[in-house]
């Protein structure tokens, strides 16, 4: 790998540990740069990392598993961190459609759009949410994702939201990977208060938001402020709910048009500020400002076939750290690859191969509030990492399509398949 070693770690080794990977190049990803130790290794106890730095330096460790690569890259595992995979039916119908020539105002007049995708996970059980969405996340699983962030939003009544917000806790509970829960009713005004979306935002400050966060159902709340979803100022009402509840925020901003609502965001101290293609140089200083990341959707972009870019380079004059994800969704973006993402985030939106790497390893982290325990390779952080018999990162990026072999260690232990009808529901 023509990238030089970057590293020099000097830790107290600890007395003992669980296991040893060695044999491969680990990739950091510390300050949000490949940060290689060339012919590296890494100590695992009870999850964690306790040790990482050249394999001639490791200590002993008589105890411990040995795992031994024959070359390769270790990355840290990758960090999905704005998805809506838990939803009925799907929309593929209506997407030939649309390569047909039928407009989307036509589409949604017949009934479709996204009403059609409310309707259907209205009338699905738990179990049919649940189900359909264990199958999607298997493509994910697979090629190296150990956490992500799920979002309700497509129930929009009460029981419907914390009908999707309970499956995506119950994930959780079946899948070696870590999922963060967002609560996303405000994202799209429901049939039942057509012309009245005040009294929605009534009942997601006021009725929805204290039931979950009474019942901890999410971790974050997030809205679509969008002059087609919520205006700024009701968004405003719903974040100071939420951080009332003690509830960080997110949103969906500058997706279609340019409402500054990543600035508001930034007021507010949000996680992240996701999608913006319309967001502003303002924008970007207020968010460089407030800590807020940048995550960049290139999947829908794609799907809506777009013209305007999200501005990276004011992101990087301003050094506002750039996440990348899939937006798994059934109307905008069906993406099950976060390595299509990468190529994407390159090729669409011009981030060099490292910035797509960090978007979804530290980056995506941060965006999830979880940059403590997440998203690089360091002393103290979980053992989520993925090894890849390539010669360097880049290739994560060169490969277009198909699945790259590799080994997903998650929590310090080798993740197999999991196949969804294994689990009892």
């Amino acid at each position: 790998m023509s990238l030089a070693s970057s590293l020099c770690l000097t830790v107290t080794p600890p007395a003992h540990c669980d296991s040893v990977w060695r044999g491969a190049t680990l990739v950091t990803m510390q300050d949000g740069r490949y940060n290689v130790i060339e012919n590296g290794a890494l100590a695992v106890t009870e999850g964690k990392i306790v040790w990482l730095g050249r394999n001639a330096d490791c200590p002993a460790f008589p105890h411990a598993q040995q795992h031994v690569f024959d070359g390769g890259i270790i990355t840290p595992g990758f960090i999905d961190c704005h998805t809506h995979l838990v939803f009925g039916g799907n929309r593929s119908a209506e997407f030939e459609q649309r390569l047909n020539g039928v407009s989307y105002a036509e589409i949604a007049a017949a009934g479709g759009g996204i009403l059609s995708t409310v309707n259907a996970t209205r009338d699905a059980t738990e179990e049919e949410l649940l189900r359909q969405a264990l199958l999607r996340l298997q493509p994910l699983l697979a090629e190296g994702v150990t956490c992500l962030e799920i979002k309700s939003g497509y129930g929009l009544t009460l029981d419907s939201e914390l009908k999707m917000l309970r499956v995506i806790r119950k994930l959780a509970t079946l899948l070696p990977v870590d999922i963060q829960s967002t609560c996303l009713a405000a994202h799209a005004l429901p049939p039942e208060y057509k012309d009245r979306a005040e009294d929605y935002i009534d009942f997601i400050c006021d009725t929805l938001l204290p039931i979950v966060a009474r019942e901890k159902l999410a971790d974050a709340v997030d809205a679509f402020c969008e002059h087609l979803a919520f205006s700024p100022a009701q968004v405003e009402r719903i974040f100071d709910a939420a951080q009332a509840l003690g509830l960080p925020v997110k949103l969906h901003a500058e997706q279609l048009s340019a409402l500054h609502g990543s600035s508001l965001a930034a007021n507010y101290h949000a996680l992240s500020a996701d999608h913006l293609e319309y967001a502003t140089q303002e924008d970007a200083h207020a968010m460089a400002a407030s800590g807020t990341v940048a995550v960049l959707l290139p999947g829908a972009w794609y799907l809506l076939r777009e013209k305007q870019h999200p501005p990276v380079n004011f992101f990087r004059q301003y050094q506002v750290p750039m996440a990348l994800a899939s937006d798994a969704n059934p109307g905008t973006s069906p993406v099950l690859s976060l390595r299509l993402m990468l190529n994407m985030g390159c090729t669409l939106f011009g981030l060099t191969p490292e910035e797509a790497l960090a978007g979804i390893t530290c980056h995506g982290a941060r965006a999830l509030g979880l940059a403590a325990s997440h998203g690089t390779l360091a002393e103290g952080k979980v053992a989520d990492f993925i090894h890849w018999p390539l010669s360097r990162p880049a290739e994560l990026i060169y490969w277009l399509g198909g699945q790259l072999p590799c080994t997903v260690v998650y929590r310090g232990k080798i993740r197999g398949h999991v196949h969804p009808c294994a689990f009892q529901l």
